[in-house]
């Protein structure tokens, strides 16, 4: 990968749905570099590394590329952090979210395959990734379940020469400071590379939130509650990702992969109730501890077998285990206690083959096997909560198989197309003792078409067009139909209220079908700046959400056998369409401004503005938007080199409005504004050795939710909290 010279918080806003074209490892299509079995093109002669725009303007379908700057501009010591500050990227609970849409429409890729369950973004330290890569739609070769788009986090290659760094972290939140620090080790010998990059984590915060309930109270009559909480979070873990390069022959490649992660979290809330009305549900203070450990390996082998034929060949293996031990100390002592095992195999293949020398063909499949093993014992009073289900062995297994045919087609030196289509069938299996097996089959076809025209031959800049299908499964949990009783209701002979439901999950669930069309216009400028403006509109058919309806007492959806209970479960809801508007500019001052800057002023700017509109069917308007949706959102920001000193600085500025969601008939939510502040200065102490200040949510702002019902509501008002962060970084 080479180096980056420009920093990049672009991307987002140049939406083509454009392939997705994830990359398995740091060589691969779209990147400046050859595509397998392709032709060869023709080749820049520069004096400068490639910087990100670069990579971005030659790459063959849309893609937005931040590499090493990016990464270590605000000294983030985890990725979650990195990926809030792109453009069109939000992150909620240290999932991203692009285009404003929630868990599943975004598919996030490690080395270009799927993250496994419960990985964490904010436990991968940046000084282990080579770059991140996002993409606004799906491509033949990867999965297609990135309705919203994709982001690849492409772990650190093997060097080209001798590399040894280390960087030590030290961040402060609440409580106390907390540590971190990673040191990367990397040497080629011959035909031999490797790297063996490692890092040390841990972390401690502080949420401060007020909660008020309205509503129907255990003995039917109106009830009101606020309680303040101050919940106290803490962890610490280890990441090792090695990667080894071994060139056989000149045709002849193999790479082998692993990613190593270990980590321990603890959180302890603590309620205090301020006001209390009649008899309703309550929170009460809880002890929460839990493990995660992952391992996975994967080997790549590569044979360019003719100038036109190349073959590629992958396997790998993954095994992640967490464990939690949660008690909660209210008047009958609640304790939660199990552990959970995934197991996977994966092998691909693809096959490229040159044609004509306008068109590069490829076929190829995915296949996977995983299995899901876990245990849940809730006792209440020292008794099993729910006998004949708690503590009873439970698996499922998850057979994928996909096979794809993809060409790319160089039609003109103006015109290039890229065509894919992708089938994919996914069958899960579910089973606990004493429980009769239930079974999900879906299968879809996904037909892409990425075009891409130059408006002069000779020129940079482009107008990117797609339309593909894409779509979201069902995950795991939304399919198993094992129950989990209310924690403000645990005992299943008593009512419950609709804001505290159960939940059971519905194996009958269909994966959600969306048909999108991107179009976007890149403007490339001299001096490296970048301008894009594009559109894009989805309709999703099968849309899933999870609806609360009471239950009769011994119903297929209520566990109890004596009382008639409310019951959160997903299903295919309705059908839904979102559109929207997405802009970008960014470059040096002088360069993006010549009328107000100095042409050699050492200033970098950066914007995005980004409009949704989204409409779910059977659903009264104007608030009927996807969950999640915000209606607009902006960023913004600077980087500045002194001229005098060896010390650099900048900041960034997002800002998302409130909005009001309506979810159901008798349900909406609202959430106010949100805005993040961050600011970084780096001092460069010499070629190898700098320091670096950083401060997130330098202007925090307190959030608020309310959910709304027929009978009641539930506010969470949520208090905002800076972080501060130091840095080293020496190049040994």
């Amino acid at each position: 990968m080479t180096n980056k010279k420009h920093a990049i918080a672009a991307a987002c806003a140049l939406l083509t749905s454009a392939a997705a074209f994830a990359q398995e490892g740091p060589q691969g299509p779209g990147d400046g570099q050859p595509r397998p079995g392709a032709k060869l093109e023709r080749v820049e002669i520069s004096a400068r590394p490639q910087s990100d725009t670069d990579l971005r303007r030659k790459s063959q379908v849309a893609k937005q590329v931040y590499g090493r700057e990016e990464l270590d501009k605000f000294g983030d010591t985890n990725v979650a952090d990195v990926l809030k500050r792109l453009p069109g990227v939000n992150v909620s609970g240290g999932a991203p979210r692009m285009r404003g849409l929630g868990s599943g429409y975004t598919l996030i890729l490690l080395n270009g395959d799927p993250a496994p369950p419960g990985f964490d973004l904010t436990q991968l330290d940046p000084a282990q990734v080579e770059r991140i890569e996002v993409t606004k739609g799906p491509s033949a070769d990867q999965s297609a379940q990135a309705v919203a788009g994709a982001i690849n986090i492409i772990l650190k290659d093997a060097p080209k020469v001798t590399q040894r760094d280390l960087r030590l972290n030290m961040g402060y939140s609440a409580v106390r400071p907390s540590v971190s620090g990673s040191y990367t080790y990397g040497e080629k010998k011959g035909d031999l590379g490797y790297t063996l990059p490692i890092s040390l984590f841990s972390w401690r915060n502080q949420q401060e939130s007020t909660t008020t309930r309205a509503a129907q109270g255990s003995n039917g009559q109106p009830s009101v509650i606020t309680q303040r909480l101050e919940q106290n979070g803490w962890g610490n873990g280890w990441n090792f990702s090695p990667r080894m390069n071994w060139k056989i022959s000149d045709e002849e490649n193999l790479t082998a992969m692993a990613f190593m992660q270990q980590g321990r979290w603890h959180f302890n809330p603590e309620y205090e109730t301020i006001l209390k009305s009649g008899l309703p549900s309550e929170d009460y203070n809880s002890r929460n501890i839990g493990t995660f450990r992952m391992a996975r390996a994967n080997l790549q082998y590569n044979n360019q077998l003719s100038e036109t034929r190349r073959i590629e060949l992958k396997a790998g293996g993954q095994e992640v285990h967490g464990t939690f031990n949660n008690t909660v100390y209210d008047n009958q002592q609640r304790g939660s206690v199990g552990d959970n095992t995934d197991r996977n195999l994966t092998q691909a293949g693809k096959f490229a083959q040159v044609l004509n020398d306008a068109h590069s063909l490829a076929l190829g499949w995915d296949l996977e096997w995983r299995k899901r093993d876990e245990t849940r014992f809730v006792t209440v009073g020292g008794k099993a909560q729910l006998p004949g289900v708690d503590g009873l062995p439970f698996a499922a297994t998850i057979q994928r198989q996909a096979f794809f045919i993809q060409d790319d087609w160089e039609i003109s030196p103006q015109w290039s197309a890229y065509l894919g289509l992708r089938t994919e069938r996914i069958v899960t299996e579910s089973a606990a003792v004493g429980d009769a097996e239930r079974r999900n089959t879906s299968s879809v076809t996904t037909p892409l078409l990425h075009i891409n025209y130059k408006i002069d031959p000779k020129g940079r800049d482009l107008i990117r067009t797609s339309l593909t299908r894409s779509y979201k499964a069902p995950n795991l949990n939304q399919l198993l139909a094992r129950p989990a009783i209310s924690g403000l209701y645990p005992d299943p002979n008593t009512p419950n209220t609709y804001l505290a439901p159960d939940f059971i999950g519905n194996p009958d669930l269909k994966p959600e079908l969306a048909t999108g069309l991107d179009v976007a216009y890149e403007k490339y400028l001299s001096g490296g700046g970048m301008i894009s403006i594009g559109g894009f509109y989805r309709r999703v058919n099968d849309l899933m959400r999870n609806v609360t309806t009471l239950e009769a007492a011994g119903s297929a959806l209520n566990v109890s056998k004596t009382q008639a209970r409310y019951v959160n479960h997903p299903t295919n809801f309705a059908r839904a369409e979102t559109a929207g508007l997405e802009f970008e500019i960014k470059g040096r001052a002088g360069e993006l401004l010549p009328s107000v800057f100095d042409a050699k002023l050492p200033l970098n700017l950066r914007a995005s503005l980004n409009y949704y509109k989204s409409k779910v069917q059977n659903l009264p308007g104007p608030d009927n938007r996807l969950d999640g949706q915000q209606p607009w959102s902006i960023t913004g920001g600077f980087d500045y080199r002194l001229t005098g000193l060896p010390v650099s600085m900048g900041a960034n500025l997002s800002f998302t409005p409130g909005y009001l969601t309506t979810q159901t008939l008798t349900q909406s939510m609202e959430q106010t504004r949100s805005r993040g502040f961050d600011m970084f200065a780096q001092w460069t102490l010499s070629r190898t050795s700098s320091i670096r200040m950083s401060a997130n949510n330098l202007w925090p702002v307190d959030t608020r939710s309310t959910t709304f019902v027929t009978n009641g509501y539930s506010r969470t008002e949520r208090y905002g909290r800076a972080q501060f962060g130091l840095s080293w970084e020496q190049k040994l």
